[in-house]
């Protein structure tokens, strides 16, 4: 079974994905900020990462930015999921590495469709 790591401070959202995620059949966790997502990866490396942008402690462009320049995680596919849905937005997340963008509020289905697309 597939593990996916969403990370968002918003806990209506976490809720909202992770429900839909388990529902579809894969094992989530859950963290709230850049710091409990550095411990969930430490612990066991996920198969996809759900990304919001905007967090307590640092910008999810900048955590995305570094995921992907760092060998260990690198390969891991990042969803940002995020309430910045201007095209420039998504161009920029894009840009940071991103293997996908989608604006929230969160389309259950549409999420579900990225995720199997990229697992």
């Amino acid at each position: 079974m597939n593990t996916i790591l969403v990370v968002d401070d918003s806990k209506t959202d976490q809720q909202i994905a992770t429900s839909a995620l388990k529902q579809a059949g894969y094992t989530v966790v859950t963290a709230a900020n850049d710091q409990e997502a550095k411990i969930s990866l430490a612990a066991k490396k996920p198969d996809l990462i759900v990304l919001d942008v905007v967090l307590p402690d640092r910008s999810g462009f900048e955590i995305c930015r570094d995921w992907k320049d760092n060998d260990a995680t690198k390969s891991i596919p990042v969803i940002i999921c995020s309430s910045k849905g201007s095209k420039m937005d998504k161009y920029w997340g894009m840009q940071q590495g991103a293997d996908a963008y989608l604006a929230k509020p969160i389309d259950t289905d549409q999420l579900i469709q990225t995720v199997r697309k990229l697992i």
